[in-house]
């Protein structure tokens, strides 16, 4: 929920969806277009300044968010580190280092694009520039309900562990366990009976067709575009300078 909360308070919320998904575009041809790690680095750190100085996301959010992609990355690059022969078996390769480093360097700036969109725009703004697209209506109602399942799914989590708490369930280890047990059984029942209930809802409101919401105006949306496809080129010329 870090991610919504940041795409709601943030300076940029007013910013027309097609600027911040077009500059973020940008950033993620320049990741791929970055001359060497040094430059790819360059892009990430300001694609990252961008979000939290000019957007007012706050760094330790930020960084909350952006933490467990990191470390994924981070686990990837070790392992990409290590290379087995078939006489001596596993052993470090360091000669694959600046592969690494590309490919890690690279993936942060593309992180940091993501995250800058991500991090700046509401889910219910991106389907609404998603469907001004044409993407198809199946695609964008489940990504609807996946979205407005999440927040079933965490209220549900909540109740059933303040409940299972106040009755100690976490005094030892082995309540810990049928704890656990036990919430997984009853999420995984609940959410199978609300996303029933949803659909049956939808069909009582004859709801045959795609899901229909109400699409915000963007004041100065042709500025912002303008703007964000001035910064974008920036980032390009950014990812071909040498270090």
């Amino acid at each position: 929920m870090l991610i919504e909360q940041a795409a709601y308070a943030n300076r940029w919320r007013g910013v027309s969806p097609a600027a911040k998904a077009a500059f973020a575009l940008a950033g993620l041809l320049a990741a791929f277009a970055a001359v060497s790690p040094g430059a790819a680095l360059r892009l990430a750190l300001c694609s990252a300044v961008l979000t939290c100085v000019g957007a007012g996301v706050p760094a330790g959010l930020y960084l909350r968010v952006a933490a467990p992609a990191v470390g994924f990355l981070g686990l990837s690059c070790v392992g990409l580190l290590v290379a087995v022969d078939p006489d001596s078996g596993w052993r470090w390769a360091p000669e694959a280092w600046p592969q690494v480093a590309a490919l890690a360097g690279r993936s942060l700036a593309a992180l940091a694009a993501l995250l800058g969109l991500v991090l700046t725009t509401p889910l219910s703004d991106l389907i609404a520039l998603l469907r001004r697209l044409r993407c198809p209506a199946v695609l964008l109602d489940l990504m609807v309900l996946c979205y407005r399942m999440l927040f079933v799914f965490s209220q549900a989590v909540h109740e059933v562990r303040t409940a299972q708490q106040a009755r100690l369930g976490d005094a030892t280890l082995r309540h810990s366990l049928r704890s656990l047990g036990q919430l997984t059984a009853n999420l995984a029942l609940q959410v199978w009976q609300r996303a029933l209930a949803l659909h049956l809802a939808a069909l009582a409101r004859n709801g045959d067709g795609s899901l229909r919401f109400l699409t915000p105006q963007f004041a100065h949306a042709g500025r912002d575009t303008a703007l964000a496809v001035l910064a974008g080129g920036g980032l390009l010329m950014l990812a071909r300078w040498p270090s």
